[in-house]
């Protein structure tokens, strides 16, 4: 197997892109991805669904996690190039549309430059297409509440704080949480490595991010595939605690 792609457990995959995972939940010749990276990710991204035996046009469903250029890097390629659905939060449609843009800046970025790992990661994140544009033009709000009818039956959980209407996804026939950002294992940006938030500059409100965490806290799940970092095998309710303790220290 690749050594970008981990088998999470069932049929589950966790792909590390360029510093951004996406998931496979694969359902015998259909899935369900859950992101897709950043623009530069695109050729990997189907490679990882060759990895698994799977075709582009295999996807049910694209989850978005938030619309941030490294989580929906190719999403609106496999819409119009497969008529593949990408569907997230009623209220990050207009995000995902471009209507608007909630993510950090240059200047934010810039200003942070002289700590450690900052500008590597925006150079990389530059490479990859950070702040190329990739609106999706035909985004989709979950059609109801509750688990999704797609492989996994994923349920969302709704995370605001590092986007507004951030959700990660609960798969529990798995035990399984995609966490996306709201509940990362690392970061280049980071000095830490395990189960945190994200360096305050990434978040619109971190306040709400580090309230989020008792959300994360009541999923029953015991292992985490974050946007960023490693994946953790361990309670997750005990990975949100982690989270909050070092975010208040």
């Amino acid at each position: 197997m690749r050594d970008d792609l981990v088998h999470v457990g069932d049929e589950v995959y966790a792909v590390s892109g360029s510093n951004t995972n996406w998931v496979i939940v694969k359902d015998g010749a259909s899935c369900t991805l859950i992101d897709t990276g950043y623009p530069g990710d695109h050729d990997a991204l189907l490679a990882s669904l060759d990895a698994v035996g799977l075709a582009p046009e295999s996807v049910a469903a694209i989850l978005v996690t938030h619309a941030h250029n490294d989580h929906i890097g190719s999403a609106e390629r496999l819409r119009v190039t497969h008529g593949t659905p990408v569907l997230m939060h009623e209220e990050e449609v207009a995000h995902a549309r471009r209507d608007f843009l909630d993510q950090v800046s240059v200047g934010q970025v810039l200003a942070r430059a002289w700590r450690p790992g900052v500008l590597p990661w925006a150079v990389h994140a530059l490479r990859a297409g950070g702040t190329r544009p990739v609106p999706v033009h035909g985004p989709r709000p979950f059609p109801a509440p509750g688990a999704l009818d797609l492989p996994g039956a994923p349920v969302p959980v709704h995370t605001p704080g590092h986007t507004w209407r951030h959700c990660a996804y609960h798969l529990p026939g798995s035990g399984i949480l995609v966490g996306g950002d709201a509940l990362v294992t690392g970061h280049p940006t980071s000095r830490v490595t395990g189960p945190q938030l994200l360096p305050g500059m990434f978040h619109t409100d971190r306040a709400c991010a580090l309230d989020a965490l008792t959300v994360v806290e009541g999923v029953d799940a015991d292992v985490l595939v974050p946007g960023h970092g490693p994946v953790h095998r361990g309670a997750v309710k005990a990975a949100a605690a982690a989270a909050r303790e070092r975010a208040v220290r």
